[in-house]
């Protein structure tokens, strides 16, 4: 029987000095991958997010969906003791992430200087809202503030409406938590071809706003961005839109190809709109009101069984309970159930990524706080007398 393949980061060592949601993310998709990834919280009330919002049990829900799969230390940092185990952890560490404030790790004693005089192949990412540099380096934002300097929220709601707010934060999440992946796994692929780790600067606002690129082009094509709901992509064309049904439930329509379109005309019983694929101005109001029309005729599952099996890109608009007893969904497996010793099961999201030779596992609960401080000073080193000192002056 051949031995199961190791995971594909598997032995990457990463010590995450995090909190909330945009680091916890990040290194949650590591800790999934295979990584050794130590949660590291302060000695006081640690991770906001253990009682951030709704919960069932002991922690918040928050909390458990995003630190499966990492063990947990508590450190006292603003302690000499508590900053000689970081940084001693920190020697024989592939990766830090930490989202403090510009320039708190320095005051700490523990910034990317520092650990690399100690570790050269260390890669050392800082997660902020602005960055390292630049007027707002020192400010304080959340997801909101990030989209609105980057021009996102500016482009997101109806025509004529005010921006809306999507509760899925795309700076923290898109800006933040994937670009830190990125930055991480290439430098971690440079630490390993070169022997020098790098410092890695993610600001959210800047990862969110490379990412607008059809606003991009609206400004270099028109010299300003398109106003909200105005954008070719954002409802202006009748070809791909959001269009509400008879119950009030909606089905969206995403016919951007002509083949599409002519599908979808014919499937709804109006060859003649055909001719009007890409419109816009008057007659893409107009085209837009006959096509509302027709949706708002019937109710949504009338239309998701006329165009069940046509290849045109009209689909429902699920809601997320909906989505979880998706066929597709359930067949892809984007859900899995796990077991928490003190919140009991917890359903949550699987790593969305499929690998060869891989199956993602829950294989660690969200831990408590410091449930694994001895495990991972024992496995570095400490002895038994030390860890038991370092507990009673309330370093760890």
């Amino acid at each position: 029987m051949s031995t199961p393949r190791p995971k594909p980061l598997q032995g990457l060592k990463v010590l995450d000095l995090t909190r909330l949601l945009p680091g916890p993310v990040a290194t949650l998709h590591l800790a999934d991958m295979g990584a050794d990834v130590i949660k590291i919280e302060d000695t006081d009330r640690g991770d906001y997010a253990r009682t951030l919002g709704d919960r069932r049990g002991a922690n918040a829900w928050l909390f458990l969906l995003v630190n499966r799969n990492k063990r947990a230390l508590r450190l006292d940092l603003k302690q000499s003791a508590g900053r000689e185990v970081f940084l001693e952890l920190a020697a024989k560490a592939d990766v830090i992430v930490e989202s403090f404030r510009p320039g708190v790790v320095a005051k700490l004693g523990i910034d990317y200087a520092t650990v690399q005089a100690l570790n050269p192949r260390i890669v050392y990412c800082a997660i902020t809202g602005y960055g390292q540099t630049g007027p707002y380096r020192d400010r304080a934002g959340h997801d909101l503030n990030y989209c609105g300097y980057a021009g996102v929220t500016d482009q997101i709601g109806e025509a004529g409406g005010a921006p809306a707010i999507p509760n899925i934060q795309l700076g923290d999440l898109l800006g933040g938590s994937m670009g830190a992946v990125m930055g991480i796994l290439a430098a971690v692929i440079d630490a390993q071809r070169s022997g020098q780790g790098r410092y890695v600067d993610v600001a959210m606002t800047d990862c969110l706003l490379a990412h607008a690129i059809f606003p991009l082009i609206a400004q270099l094509a028109d010299g300003r961005s398109r106003p909200r709901g105005e954008d070719f992509l954002s409802g202006v064309l009748p070809c791909y839109s959001v269009y509400e049904t008879a119950d009030g439930r909606y089905m969206a329509v995403a016919a951007l190809e002509r083949k599409f379109w002519v599908l979808c005309c014919q499937t709804l019983g109006r060859p003649d709109l055909i001719e009007h694929h890409w419109v816009f101005g008057a007659t893409a109001e107009t085209i837009r009101a006959e096509v509302a029309a027709l949706f708002k005729s019937q109710p949504q599952a009338h239309w998701v069984a006329l165009f069940d099996g046509v290849d045109c890109c009209v689909t429902p608009v699920l809601t997320l309970a909906e989505s979880m007893g998706n066929e597709q969904i359930e067949a892809r497996g984007l859900f899995v159930e796990a077991e928490h010793p003190q919140d009991g099961a917890l359903t949550q999201f699987a790593f969305p990524l499929r690998f060869s030779e891989f199956e993602f596992a829950v294989e660690r609960p969200a831990p408590a706080p410091g449930e694994h401080s001895e495990e991972i000073l024992t496995q570095a080193g400490f002895s038994a007398e030390r860890i038991a000192q370092l507990r009673q002056i309330g370093a760890i």
